[in-house]
């Protein structure tokens, strides 16, 4: 049986792959972006199969609305990725409050704007399954990207909460991290802080350090996802590419030993005798 999906942020990147990706097999796809003439290929391909929808994800009520058609159209929801968002670069002394307060209304609110707006859908129909579009920033945060962390950061816990809130309405959560891709993710789409002079050899150091990392190819992650969404019983979270899936482990491994190497310090922080 065929999928309706709807995903956010189908103009290009990981979006229209996933898009791409639905509709090849036979799926149909809600496909949503800012601007509505980047989907028109897809509609002259796909017809009737993809909804092109235009959509700002940090305006509520027309993330609702939106919704709300794509459920009068093709009668359910099979399959809602979060996946519109950009990044956000610069060290934490260099973020400006504007800039750091847009990327949560994006990657925060927006993802929570369609979580809140297809959930009482799912629930009534007794399936379901929410994909949130993170990265290994969401597991640990990097040098320039600590706004951009934040935001993944709060994305996951919202996601993490919501598969156990949501688990005995036979919905599913998936939280995806990717790592390096060949993406224009730093691209036009990217915020960049203005630079501060102290910490340009941080920077420097920075970028010297994953000169040499092998971004990953696109069109790969597409297929991927399609196994999660088929899996009877998907993962809470998934790393996306070798760099994430090597990444990830460390930094977790290293958690792990500093809370061993502090243990008697957290008893001792109890405060109550043995």
């Amino acid at each position: 049986m065929s999928k309706v999906w709807f995903i956010t942020g189908t103009s290009r990147g990981f979006g229209r792959v996933f898009a791409e990706s639905a509709l090849a097999r036979g799926d149909q796809v809600v496909a949503t972006a800012r601007d509505l003439n980047a989907l028109g290929d897809l509609e002259r391909t796909y017809g009737s199969s993809v909804m092109p929808l235009a959509l700002d994800v940090t305006d509520k009520a027309a993330v609702g609305d939106a919704v709300d058609k794509a459920v009068a159209t093709f009668g359910r929801l099979d399959v809602v990725v979060n996946n519109a968002g950009y990044g956000l670069h610069g060290m934490v002394e260099e973020l400006s409050e504007a800039d750091l307060r847009a990327q949560i209304e994006t990657n925060v609110f927006g993802s929570l704007w369609v979580d809140q707006a297809v959930l009482p859908h799912l629930r009534k129909q007794g399936s379901g399954h929410v994909i949130q579009i993170s990265s290994l920033n969401g597991v640990a945060a990097f040098v320039m990207m600590g706004g951009y962390s934040a935001s993944k950061w709060a994305s996951e816990a919202l996601s993490d909460s919501l598969a156990q809130e949501v688990s005995g309405f036979g919905i599913k959560v998936t939280i995806v991290e990717p790592a390096l891709y060949a993406t224009d993710f730093a691209g036009p789409s990217a915020v960049h802080s203005a630079p501060m002079a102290a910490y340009d050899g941080v920077r420097e150091a920075f970028f010297n350090a994953i000169g040499d990392v092998k971004a990953g190819d696109p069109a790969a992650v597409g297929p991927a996802l399609l196994k999660i969404v088929d899996a009877e019983n998907p993962p809470l979270r998934v790393v996306f590419g070798e760099y994430a899936l090597n990444g990830a482990q460390a930094i977790y491994a290293d958690r792990v030993a500093t809370w061993k190497e502090w243990s008697d310090l957290a008893v001792e922080a109890e405060g109550q005798s043995t």
